[in-house]
């Protein structure tokens, strides 16, 4: 009899941990009760004497190799191990995984995600030394990104936080909509009051409490403006204490341990973009080509397997991201687009909030059966994205598409402005505080349309920017600054 070989997601779990610094834990032992509550999720332990692999994206934490340590204290023999730096898609992950088991060489595999910002915040705030266990053994394997996520110019003055990047995709966003600035941040607003609704809802959600949009759009204390057009309650919320477990398998192994139905839930296909080009040097600030093949390779799966995706989780570190990925996706904002809650208020956890919003769609697909899932990915400044499609029901195997190569092929990063000085168009911009007080950051076009960056402190223009849309404005500059 033919062995089948089609791999299947039979155990999850996710936790969140609040409460008092005592109460806290280390990313290691959030990962560890992840691992110990899927393999009870399972409802057969023996699913241990098949796991071959744990594979973990790395988080805030300084383990060289938790993954051993986790193995060790479960009683799993014989692993691998992995981890997967920033800048590798997280659905890469289960891809490799998936792709594995369905070609025969390993069972099963477990992948973990665990971040403890919440307690090194907390003990920062108490003046307590935050103490993590030392591991300082490797890894079977890093895996890493072949190139650099930003430029050094971009760096210079955006710094090395996201939100800087992801306001200046917004403001693109919002121009190519033609939407005023005023009716684009009540829209945004409005997303993330559901947004809230739906994380409240939600077990693990980091939120306790609804927002409304006036909370979302107002300034305030527990508020504060991070980046124009972004505010805090805009952002992705990584000081969390989450850690989520997901177990896959082939399904002869799942028959073999007599997993039951109830608890299966397969990967039916899955796309990823991979091609890196910097956010200054992309033709098209928030349509790039390598997003548009992977979400058309998704769609054109569906359609040429009567396949119709009813529930959602679009990638949501910032609002653009969530915009970006339903236009790809060709959705009119008539379904909720998340499961968790997203990012800002169910939890961002670096580095593994897809592994969260997996184990979220896989819990939502079991309670509801008719249910047909689509979860997105982000890594960079929506530099790489993935699609992954999850059911109830298997096809005959999983199908997996990089479109990096095609988009390579086409999408060629443009070249920096060697100009001193002349007329540019503004393609996108913020304004951030820094040291010196605001500062309006501005990505530009020259007229040999090659890119550069302009800055300006002048609080004329500033002011001006948050009323009234400057992207698409012809402006003079000199050196590197607006004038």
């Amino acid at each position: 009899m033919q062995e089948n070989k089609t791999p299947v997601v039979i155990g999850v779990s996710s936790i969140t941990q609040k409460g008092n610094y005592e109460d806290l834990d280390e990313a290691l032992i959030l990962m560890d009760m992840a691992t110990k509550n899927a393999i009870k999720d399972c409802a057969n332990e023996d699913i241990k004497k098949y796991i071959d692999e744990i594979s973990i994206p790395k988080g805030y934490w300084k383990y060289r190799d938790p993954g051993k340590w986790v193995a060790e204290n479960n009683n799993i023999k014989n692993i691998k191990t992995s981890i997967t730096k920033v800048g590798v898609l997280q659905q890469n992950i289960i891809n490799k995984a998936a792709l594995k088991i369905q070609e025969g060489s390993i069972n099963a595999s477990l992948i973990i995600g665990g971040e403890s910002r919440y307690k090194r915040v907390i003990a920062s705030k108490l003046g307590k030394n935050y103490i993590e266990t030392e591991l300082n053994i490797n890894p079977d394997e890093y895996i890493k990104s072949e190139s650099e996520l930003r430029l050094d110019e971009e760096e210079q003055v955006l710094g090395e936080m996201a939100v800087g990047y992801y306001s200046i995709l917004e403001s693109a966003y919002r121009a190519s909509k033609k939407n005023s600035i005023k009716d684009h941040n009540k829209n945004i607003a409005k997303l993330y009051e559901k947004f809230s609704k739906i994380a409240v809802n939600n077990k693990n959600s980091w939120i306790s409490a609804p927002l409304t949009n006036k909370d979302i759009l107002e300034t305030s204390n527990t508020n504060p403006k991070q980046s124009f057009p972004y505010n805090k309650l805009h952002c992705t919320s990584w000081n969390v204490n989450q850690s989520s477990a997901l177990i896959i398998c082939s399904e002869d192994i799942a028959d073999k341990l007599n997993i039951a139905y109830e608890k299966r839930v397969y990967p039916l296909a899955s796309s990823e973009a991979n091609n890196m080009i910097p956010t200054l040097l992309r033709k098209k600030l928030i349509d790039p080509l390598g997003m548009k093949l992977a979400g058309k390779y998704i769609l054109d799966f569906c359609k040429t397997h009567s396949i119709q995706p009813n529930t959602y989780d679009l990638y949501s570190c910032f609002p653009v991201a969530v915009q970006m990925f339903a236009d790809a996706l060709k959705l009119k904002n008539k379904q909720d687009l998340t499961v968790t809650g997203g990012m800002a208020y169910a939890g961002g956890p670096l580095n593994h909030y897809v592994m969260t919003s997996t184990v979220k769609m896989i819990e939502e697909i079991r309670n509801d059966i008719s249910k047909v899932g689509i979860v997105t990915g982000v890594s960079g400044m929506m530099t790489k994205q993935s699609f992954a499609l999850w059911a109830k029901n298997p096809l005959e195997k999983f199908y997996f598409k990089d479109v990096s190569v095609d988009a390579q092929n086409i999408d060629k990063p443009l070249k920096i402005s060697n100009q001193s000085n002349g007329k540019a168009i503004i393609i996108g911009y913020t304004v951030i505080d820094d040291q010196k007080g605001p500062k309006a950051v501005l990505y530009v076009e020259d007229l040999n349309n090659d890119r550069k960056i302009l800055i300006s402190r002048d609080n004329k223009y500033i002011n001006d920017m948050e009323k009234n849309e400057w992207v698409g404005k012809e402006i003079d500059f000199n050196g590197r600054y607006l004038v």
